[in-house]
């Protein structure tokens, strides 16, 4: 019997996966309409693809593996810079409308960290949503999907025989119900909701992570989260982003006075890596200078039609970006940990698998590549959906789901205040350690929710990498080590953690 896939989550990489899959029928199931929930809608950069003369795939790996300083499979980048190009192919087959030439030829965008010209863009900076808009329609019409939208997963459902036999749903009046999956994919996003200044969606507070923890899979690098360092700063939340490909056409990093922030700190300035970016972004801001994205020069009257997005973004706001520098923020932004899986998306649970930021597969390593993120969803979507065409068997339901309990508004906003304080761009033992007894504090009045959870995976694996690598940068710890070295987590471990900190003299 041809049983069900079990998809939770409808970002690019949930949406892709469910048609890879075809015709093994799906379940796909988001608690948002689809398209309102994810964060691929708001992906403005575009995908990392090497499609134009003088490029390569073996180029895209290299300049993948150095952003990732050190930590980056280099299987993992090989494949999704040899796989991306016949991905970006079927996209263009369902109507996605990228930026072409005379004779029809994508044009491709710089951008941070690529030693090429490789960005496919949508109007600009419109990639995300044009993808989510085609993604869709065409699962809309998929004979082999079942939508259930207004849905969410708060649990995973443990197998009784080991590992994971689908979920625990609640519906849009606070129904619930169960469905058992032999195949459950989790695809619901990262984490960056956790903290205060983020340009993730509200609602994406690592569960991906905490619900596969709880049934049992390893967490793999929750540490690396992160930042991206133009962050529009008017004081939304979530914030919107001003994209990178702003920098690839020649905007500048300045400070209140016109400086640029960029000339004493990377030989590739505005387009050095995300990490060495943001820290700079933050210590400008730190120290009274202020930090703004000035595109007057290289984009100026071209804005409206060029980068609609960012241009409506800070027309909104008061802030014309054609005459004015725009004030900016490194924002929590991308999770490269997360549910640890291989390269065709298993965890370390049968039944289980993760596919896009919720998932690390080992690609992105310690610091992400620029537009990488679109196109893991596309090329590890895809072989997901092509390993689990193999699968089979029946689904072995354990008796009783445990749910977590929800953590309050208010709660909430202390957690995302403190995780940006003590585990931001810049982190030190003893801010993580303060930390640590927040979440103590939390758990021990709320109980053990998801968002907290999620949070201890990263702070306990940031208190413990005593180095500075990426996007985890310790003050107290500013060399690189000389192994490197990936973190993987149990809940076990969390709760050992828990209970020696309980036992530490006040």
């Amino acid at each position: 019997m041809n049983r069900p896939v079990l998809i939770l989550g409808a970002g690019i990489a949930g949406l892709w996966t469910a048609l890879k899959l075809a015709p093994r029928p799906v379940i796909l199931v988001t608690g948002s309409p689809l398209g309102t929930g994810a964060a691929t809608g708001w992906a403005q950069g575009g995908i990392a693809a090497a499609l134009g003369e003088g490029d390569s795939p073996a180029l895209h790996a290299s300049d993948t593996l150095a952003a990732g300083d050190g930590l980056s499979d280099p299987h993992a980048a090989r494949l999704l810079a040899s796989g991306i190009a016949s991905e970006v192919k079927a996209l263009r087959a369902l109507g996605v409308p990228f930026d072409i030439d005379d004779e029809g030829r994508i044009t491709q965008g710089l951008e941070a960290a690529h030693s090429r010209a490789r960005i496919a863009h949508v109007t600009g900076d419109r990639a995300g949503a044009a993808i989510l808009a085609a993604l869709i329609e065409t699962v809309r019409t998929a004979d082999h999907v079942t939508l259930l939208e207004g849905w969410r997963a708060v649990a995973l459902v443990p197998s009784r025989i080991g590992g994971c036999a689908g979920a625990h749903l609640r519906g849009p009046a606070g129904e619930t119900r169960i469905i058992a999956a032999r195949d459950t994919v989790l695809a619901m996003g990262g984490a960056g909701g956790l903290w205060q200044v983020s340009t993730s969606p509200s609602g994406a507070l690592g569960q991906a992570m905490a619900m596969a923890a709880r049934i049992g899979a390893e967490i793999a690098d929750p540490e690396f989260v992160q930042s991206h360092p133009t962050a529009i700063d008017i004081g939304l939340d979530p914030a919107p982003l001003a994209t990178e490909a702003l920098r690839g056409e020649g905007a500048k990093l300045i400070d209140g006075q016109g400086r640029r922030l960029m000339e004493s700190i990377s030989d590739a300035l505005d387009l050095a890596p995300r990490d060495i970016v943001a820290r700079a972004v933050h210590a400008a801001r730190q120290s009274g200078r202020g930090a703004f994205l000035d595109a007057r020069e290289a984009v100026g009257d071209h804005f409206p039609n060029r980068f609609p997005t960012v241009f409506a973004a800070c027309m909104a706001a008061g802030l014309d970006p054609r005459i004015t520098p725009i004030p900016i923020a490194p924002a929590a932004h991308y999770h490269m940990g997360g549910v640890a899986t291989d390269t065709e998306g298993r965890t370390t649970l049968p039944g289980l698998w993760a596919v896009g930021e919720c998932a690390a597969n080992g690609l992105h390593g310690a610091n992400r590549l620029a537009s990488n993120s679109l196109a893991e969803g596309l090329v590890f979507g895809a072989r997901t959906a092509n390993a689990l065409q193999s699968t089979s068997g029946k689904p072995q339901v354990a008796l009783n789901v445990d749910l977590p309990p929800a953590l309050p508004a208010l709660a909430l906003t202390r957690l995302r205040q403190a995780m940006s304080a003590e585990c931001g761009v810049e982190r030190t033992g003893a801010g993580l350690e303060r930390l640590l007894g927040i979440l103590d504090a939390l758990t021990a009045r709320y109980g053990d929710t998801d968002p907290v959870l999620a949070a201890r995976f990263i702070v306990n694996a940031a208190a413990n990498r005593q180095e500075s690598r990426g996007a985890h940068w310790r003050l107290d710890h500013p060399a690189r080590s000389e192994t490197p070295r990936h973190t993987r987590l149990a809940l076990e471990d969390i709760e050992a953690d828990v209970l020696a900190t309980q036992a530490r003299p006040a």
